[in-house]
């Protein structure tokens, strides 16, 4: 299993079972607009890192963006899978 998977059921499990101090729990209870929001951000700063913040920062930042993207897909249901298999159907293969 990658980790990413991992992630995604722990992500999963704070939806179904919120955690107090739990942050993705907190992003649940906040609601879908405020899930949307961090992902904005997110990417704003993926984009700044990108332009002269070095590559540390890249990697911190892109981490940033596919945690709040789990935590959406999750929201909505989507599996990694269905990720995977439209960038193989992309792809050709």
């Amino acid at each position: 299993m990658l980790f990413l998977d991992e992630l995604r059921e722990v992500i999963e499990d704070r939806r179904k079972n919120p955690r107090v101090g739990s942050y993705t729990s907190q992003l649940f209870a906040s609601g879908e607009d405020e899930i949307y929001k961090k992902i904005g951000e997110e990417a704003i700063e993926v984009i700044l890192a990108g332009k002269g913040q070095g590559n540390r920062r890249i990697v911190e930042e892109v981490s940033d963006l596919l945690y709040h993207l789990l935590v959406m897909l999750t929201l909505k249901g989507i599996s990694l899978g269905e990720i995977e298999a439209e960038l193989r159907r992309r792809h050709g293969g």
